[in-house]
């Protein structure tokens, strides 16, 4: 399990940044900086880059498969019927997401079959259901509040032999303020909706445990900073009880996941999750042997994207906290690809004819075309070596000439560009190499 803990990142291969080049590339940016276990975010269960997939493993790292619990940004992959799995709100929503019922017996179904098939054909390291939970934390103000639709009023209604309550008229005797024992069957039917959808997906008659037996499982929950009573809030809100939710699951690690509310402050500070020990004491008083993850989100929104000095303070507070594993949504997203210059990390020859160069981030292929490269040998330009092609591989240069020095010299790059048209946030300004940009060539191997 420890293989599968520590420092971790999360990555959407379908996001630009990733596209048009090789698995190698991204494996080897990964590495570069420092992250061995990955978070593979599948927004599509039929859609995996299992080229990408394979790489990471053969370079060493640990693979989550990160899927989505309660609906789907993409429907193309599911049954001409799928409408009839979403979940009712209290009002419309058309936001791209579309959020689907567990009361559904069809989705319930389909989802676990897609699960099951998931890492039956591929060899993810560990498998976590994200946002399991019902919308939404303002939910009851909004609107943006469900399930209440047919499906979960028939499971109420056999449940506890009542409708649910009534969330639009105060008049109502249903009203969901004037009822308290009914509302309160409500939020412990919620809870137990949950908790009974993730055990059927993970621990079900073929389910994932059943068709990977050697697979590791996380649940995730949600924290929030919003007062004394926020794990109560969830609870209520969101159907969300971390503590029984292990209980029932037995999974191998839990995360808490920051709740937007707070991912979205765009002066949050980098310690903030001192604020979630309540939501961690909670789950430790209940298990305490099972390892504890925490998640943050460093970029989804322009304004609050986060700096490398930023993540580095959230890392020291999760140490400090005792959390097992950390993670971060989403690799490209942080600031520091915003704002971080091209630099070469390393340079190895490849043959007699060939060298390749790292660097930490994706650089420009048509920048590259035009930069300039000197072969510098005891601090003197070499003027006889000459480059005659360049290839551009994601972070990585490829350098072809006839005549490199045999002995050790140092490289020179001029004007190599980032990827600005590439990020989330799309840029008219690159960065470029620092100058001096030098990179070190080993002496070629004459045997």
């Amino acid at each position: 399990m420890k293989n599968l803990l520590g420092p971790s990142i999360q990555i959407d291969p379908t996001f630009p940044y990733y596209l048009n080049r090789s698995p190698q590339s991204i494996a080897d940016e990964l590495r570069i900086a420092d992250y061995r276990v990955v978070h593979y975010f599948v927004t599509d269960e039929t859609k995996v880059n299992g080229s990408l997939l394979e790489e990471l493993q053969k370079q060493g790292f640990a693979v989550w498969a990160t899927v989505l619990g309660n609906g789907t940004y993409t429907t193309a992959h599911l049954p001409e019927d799928w409408s009839d799995w979403q979940m009712t709100l209290l009002k419309p929503v058309n936001d791209g997401y579309y959020r689907l019922s567990p009361f559904s017996y069809r989705y319930v179904t389909w989802k676990k079959h897609a699960l099951a098939e998931l890492v039956k054909t591929y060899p993810f390291d560990g498998l976590e259901v994200a946002e399991p939970y019902f919308p939404e934390w303002n939910g009851l103000s909004s609107g943006v509040y469900g399930d209440v639709g047919p499906y979960a009023r028939a499971a109420f209604k056999q449940q506890y032999g009542s409708d649910i309550p009534d969330f639009k008229y105060a008049s109502s005797p249903l009203f969901y303020k004037n009822n308290p024992i009914l509302y309160r069957q409500w939020v412990e039917f919620r809870v137990s909706a949950v908790n009974r959808f993730l055990f059927e997906l993970i621990n079900g008659k073929d389910g994932v445990r059943e068709v990977r037996p050697d697979l590791r499982i996380a649940t995730w929950s949600l924290g929030v900073d919003a007062g004394p009573d926020s794990v109560q809030k969830l609870r209520e809100y969101q159907g969300i009880d971390a503590a029984a939710m292990i209980s029932y699951v037995r999974p191998d690690v839990h995360f808490i996941q920051t709740h937007w509310p707070d991912w979205m402050r765009w002066r949050l500070p980098a310690d903030y999750i001192t604020r979630y020990e309540p939501f961690a004491a909670r789950i430790r008083s209940l298990h305490p042997n099972l390892p504890l993850g925490i998640q943050t989100d460093i970029g989804s929104l322009k304004n609050m994207r986060r700096s490398r000095q930023w993540l580095l303070k959230f890392v020291e507070t999760s140490d400090k906290l005792g959390y097992a594993s950390w993670t971060a949504y989403e690799y490209h997203l942080g600031k520091y690809m915003y704002d971080e210059e091209p630099r070469a990390v390393s340079a190895e020859r490849i043959g007699h004819d060939k060298l390749q160069v790292r660097f930490q981030k994706r650089i420009d292929s048509e920048s590259v075309q035009s930069a300039v490269f000197t072969v510098i040998i005891n601090g003197k330009q070499a003027h006889d070596t000459h480059i005659l092609l360049k290839e551009v591989d994601g972070n990585r240069i490829l350098l072809y000439s006839t005549n490199f020095p045999r002995e050790r010299f140092q490289l020179s790059m001029i004007n190599i560009k980032d990827t600005p048209q590439l990020w989330l946030f799309p840029s008219k300004k690159a960065n470029q190499t620092p100058i001096p940009c030098l990179v070190t060539v080993e002496a070629a191997n004459e045997s």
